[in-house]
């Protein structure tokens, strides 16, 4: 059995949503998959809804991940657009919390900040940086970029939560133990 973790990462959208699979293996992350499930074949809003449970449903059974890194939706002017968008979040959500699977949510500008440097970055940017990050081959993209989008996602949460915890937030050793005992063997 393998101690590779996986993450899989869910950009959000009611006509496309992209998805990433991140494998990591210690400190190497590598693609496992990417791509997008397209919803503007349906007409209503729930028919697009049922579609998104289903298709994450679907991909959280056939690759087993640890975790989920979502996009969170970003702040705009039309308030029924942000509704539809988090409405499609929070159905991508349920399909991972079904199989328990933790979620952890990223700002648009957290994610392209850990890939590529700048929080302003633009989708071609980061799925440049992706590229070269987890060597993929340019035959592998895809012309959508919330499939490179959703795997940003996954690489910032493995980023994340790769980083190791400060010390410097407890007053001794003896604090430090105490508030992480499962990070120090006796």
């Amino acid at each position: 059995m393998s101690n590779e973790r996986i993450i899989i990462g869910i950009d959000p959208g009611t006509n496309v949503m992209g998805y990433g699979i991140l494998g990591v293996n210690g400190k190497k992350p590598r693609m496992i998959a990417m791509g997008v499930i397209k919803l503007s074949k349906f007409e209503s809003h729930y028919l697009r809804l049922r579609r998104i449970h289903e298709r994450v449903l679907a991909l959280v059974e056939q690759y087993l991940p640890d975790e989920m890194a979502i996009e969170a939706p970003f702040y705009g002017k039309n308030v029924q657009s942000m509704l539809k968008l988090g409405r499609a979040q929070g159905v991508a959500m349920a399909a991972a919390l079904i199989r328990d699977i933790p979620i952890t949510e990223y700002e648009p500008r957290k994610i392209k900040q850990a890939i590529t440097g700048n929080g302003g970055a633009s989708k071609e940017q980061v799925q440049e940086m992706l590229r070269r990050i987890l060597t993929i081959p340019a035959d592998r993209l895809l012309p959508e970029l919330d499939a490179t989008d959703a795997l940003a996602a996954a690489l910032c949460h493995f980023y994340e939560t790769a980083k190791p915890i400060s010390a410097t937030s407890a007053k001794s050793w003896k604090a430090f133990i105490a508030a992480n005992p499962t990070r120090v063997k006796k």
